[in-house]
């Protein structure tokens, strides 16, 4: 036991009345300060409220600005008239290829019957070239009666205007009222203009009517003179008549059916520029919003959690802990020594074999 080492390990009393278990050593004013300054640092994180991570520019964007219902609508204007153009297109080369196959036939037809029957059509193509004005002078004949009788209509009817209002211009409780003298001054107009129009369209009446008595008797005329080439060339001018009128319905149907495509073409570009002025109208206001943003001072925008969090990512608000942690180590060491001096500590002795 003589040669045997005596080891004596120093135990300090810590500030919370602990004491340093035997074999273990004390820990070094550095390593108090180290773990102040880690524990003062726990703190003040832990009483912050928990980080979140800054949201994207463009995500927030996305958020914030749903889908304009305009852009749906108009894509469905835009796809409808899209279908209807393609259909009817097709419709429409189907019904020129069947106007242009009718006409090649009924050429073809016409020649084939015209080199049977010889010259005796030229011979007869004048009859028939009158009776077709005097058709149409008669058509034209029926228009102008049809507007003669709605102008007539209308003269009537102005002439019962005048009379009601000079009917309610001659009472006595009205003759000072400006109202009727207004309404009569009105229907005087009226039976001036319906006046105007009626001689306007006696005066078409007669002259059509004119041109059909004329071309009437032009037709009974050649058909006494050409009454033999006229029977032999019949045949002929049957077949032409009624290759005419199938020609004149796949017309009409081709008019029709382009007058679709152009409605279904106009709607297309209409919902196309639409959808041009919605996109400008978008991309105006994310513009505005984008130099607001870059003209507001800096700051101004951000939020709490965003300061808190921009706190968190510089050192600034580390400055402030390690002066409170250097504070807290002194006060431990200087604590230490005074204790030491006044015996306040224990020998644990330990012997080794």
């Amino acid at each position: 036991m003589g040669d045997a080492e005596e080891r004596l390990v120093w135990g300090t009393n810590r500030g919370d009345g602990r004491q340093t278990p035997p074999g273990q050593l004390g820990v070094s004013p550095g390593g108090d300060e180290d773990e102040a300054g880690a524990a003062v640092s726990g703190g003040a994180c832990e009483g912050e409220e928990p980080r979140t991570p800054p949201k994207v520019v463009g995500e927030e964007e996305e958020e914030e600005e749903e889908l304009d219902p305009r852009i749906q609508e108009e894509l469905e204007h835009l796809n409808q008239a899209n279908e209807e153009i393609n259909r009817v297109e097709l419709q429409l080369d189907e019904a020129r290829t069947a106007y242009r196959r009718i006409l090649s036939e009924s050429a073809r037809k016409l020649n084939a019957q015209g080199s049977q029957l010889g010259n005796c059509i030229e011979k007869a193509r004048p009859y028939y070239e009158a009776r077709r004005l005097a058709k149409e002078a008669q058509q034209e004949t029926q228009k102008a009666a049809l507007r003669y009788e709605r102008a007539v209509s209308m003269h009537n009817a102005a002439r019962e205007m005048v009379f009601v209002a000079e009917q309610g211009v001659m009472a006595d409780k009205n003759r000072l009222d400006p109202t009727w003298q207004e309404m009569l001054n009105h229907a005087t107009c009226k039976v001036n203009e319906a006046e105007e129009e009626r001689l306007r369209s006696e005066r078409e009446h007669q002259r059509v009517t004119q041109l059909c008595q004329q071309a009437e008797a032009k037709v009974q005329a050649l058909q006494k003179s050409l009454k033999r080439v006229i029977v032999k060339s019949k045949p002929y001018f049957e077949l032409k008549a009624q290759f005419n009128q199938i020609l004149e319905e796949h017309k009409a149907k081709v008019t029709a059916l382009e007058r679709l495509v152009s409605q279904a073409k106009t709607r297309y570009s209409v919902a196309l520029r639409n959808l041009e002025q919605i996109s400008e109208q978008i991309h105006a206001r994310r513009l505005q919003r984008l130099i607001v943003r870059r003209a507001s001072p800096v700051g101004a925008e951000a939020s709490p959690q965003h300061a808190g969090t921009e706190k968190f990512d510089s050192v600034e608000h580390l400055l402030g802990l390690s002066d409170a942690t250097s504070l807290n180590s002194d006060e431990l060491e200087e604590r230490e020594q005074r204790r030491g001096g006044q015996g306040h500590f224990k020998h644990h002795r330990s012997i080794s074999l």
